[in-house]
């Protein structure tokens, strides 16, 4: 379960930049802090060019730092969790879940460390253990997008784990997943990411309302940004007209999509047309 995002240290931390009357322990987490951003955001740069020993290097002498920083300030919540989230993001996952447990202990009212919990036990193959974890993060951070975002996301992408649990129904799964989706698109319209996920969840329902999905398709044709974006747009709404028995007006649609670059996913759409058309 890879889908689930991480969400940035430097927005949530109160000493994210230098000030004057910072303390020397947070002057050196502020450090760690920079360390661990540059390292990644270094690495991200390097992409497929990357010299894995010398990140490897960097990251060894990095957790080594945020070790001796715990140990010198054991109650700090936030170098526990950010020293969780490294060890997260290098794959010591376990390691991860055992210093942030720690972290939500010291301040259990850290909606990031939540989340960091949830993603963790979610990518373990433990959603019903996650769940909890993300609705808290909720809770804690209504206003934040990403939450309600990996929140649909567990329940769409684990739903077989919760209906075997008997403690959900398909209709009530389903409400709860489109309506994750669709919060987080209420709060970021500006993100494409979760704006698309909310209009592509129409299609994970027992019973979708494909009216809803063809409106939420329309929205986004409304804003996109390039061609491609647009027809794409188009061709799931073509998609839909197709399921509604509304041949004629896909193909108006269809007529629309003229970029190259999307010609197959046009032309598996025209032969279903023509096989609506032999029925």
């Amino acid at each position: 379960m890879k889908a689930f995002a991480w969400i940035g240290f430097f927005l949530l931390l109160p000493f994210a930049a230098a000030q004057t009357s910072e303390t020397l322990s947070e002057r050196t987490l502020r450090q760690l802090l920079e360390r661990q951003h540059e390292l990644f955001a270094d690495a991200a740069k390097q992409g497929d060019q990357l010299d894995l020993a010398s990140f490897r290097t960097q990251a060894q002498a990095l957790a080594f730092d945020y070790e001796v920083f715990l140990r010198n300030h054991p109650d700090s919540a936030i170098g526990h969790a950010a020293y969780g989230r490294l060890l997260g993001r290098v794959g010591m996952d376990q390691q991860a879940v055992i210093i942030l447990l720690k972290a939500e202990k010291l301040n259990p009212k850290d909606p990031m460390v939540k989340n960091q919990l949830g993603n963790h036990l979610a990518e373990a193959g433990k959603p019903r253990e996650a769940l909890p974890f993300f609705l808290a993060a909720i809770e804690l951070a209504p206003g934040e997008p990403l939450y309600h975002y990996q929140l649909g996301t567990l329940l769409a992408e684990a739903r077989d784990d919760f209906l075997e649990s008997g403690e959900w129904t398909r209709e009530a799964l389903d409400q709860a997943m489109l309506a994750a989706f669709a919060k987080a698109a209420e709060l970021a319209p500006e993100r494409i990411e979760f704006t698309y996920r909310h209009a592509e969840a129409y299609y994970d329902l027992e019973k979708p309302d494909w009216d809803a999905a063809l409106k939420a398709w329309a929205a986004l044709e409304e804003k996109a940004a390039s061609a491609v974006e647009r027809e794409t747009m188009r061709l799931h709404a073509a998609n839909i007209l197709i399921k509604q028995g509304r041949t004629d007006h896909a193909r108006l649609v269809l007529a629309l999509v003229t970029e190259p670059a999307l010609s197959a996913h046009k032309e598996k759409l025209v032969a279903e047309l023509a096989g609506a058309d032999n029925k």
